[in-house]
């Protein structure tokens, strides 16, 4: 049996938490590992756990979900981030390095299935806010509007730190953007990247 995908669950919230727990827990492929109920509480058990994947409230106390995302990433540039909220902070989460927003006031929230698909690489978006997504600019190839900018700049030859100072982001970030873009598209090198954006339309060529 394949190695069970391990979680980590921060909500300040512990009626919350303890729900969350069930619906993964539910998922014999899904093993919760720890709870937090700050942001200082997450940073700390991520590093002393290793989970594979975060579930992490947007607003928690002592530090907000996005720093505390921010940190995480940088430590531990690998692990998945699924950002849950009451409100709609999508962009600020992806651009954090979230790999995947989902509104916690959705009915059908199928949060087994998130935490799978940002575990296996993919970036996921609530349903309810594609629609905001693509106005703000299209997903194409399931790329955010943020990836696409970055996916352009990596296609230009720019340099991460290069990047970072063009988009006014941390160097890591543009790191995780990149990684993510790579995961999302189903490549692994630099020259294969380019192709593949030139090939299928998402970059403007010079």
């Amino acid at each position: 049996m394949p190695d069970k995908i391990t979680v980590l669950l921060a909500d300040d919230h512990s009626l919350v938490r303890r729900g969350f727990r069930r619906m993964l827990e539910d998922d014999p492929a899904i093993e919760v590992v720890g709870e937090a109920g700050d942001g200082e509480e997450v940073i700390a058990l991520a590093s002393q756990l290793g989970p594979r994947v975060i579930v992490m409230d947007c607003a928690m106390p002592k530090t907000s979900g996005l720093d505390a995302t921010r940190r995480i990433l940088a430590a531990s540039p690998g692990v998945a981030i699924l950002m849950l909220s009451m409100h709609t902070e999508q962009t600020q989460a992806l651009e954090a390095g979230a790999r995947g927003y989902i509104l916690k006031s959705a009915i059908d929230l199928d949060l087994a299935s998130a935490v799978k698909r940002v575990a296996a690489g993919e970036t996921v978006v609530d349903a309810a806010l594609e629609d905001r997504t693509t106005s703000d600019g299209e997903r194409r190839h399931g790329l955010t509007a943020r990836e696409l900018e970055v996916l352009q700049l990596i296609c230009d030859g720019m340099s991460n730190k290069e990047i970072a100072t063009r988009l006014d982001l941390s160097a890591n970030t543009v790191s995780v953007h990149r990684t993510n873009i790579m995961n999302t598209l189903g490549v692994h090198k630099a020259a294969e990247l380019v192709m593949y954006a030139m090939r299928n339309g998402l970059v403007k060529l010079p």
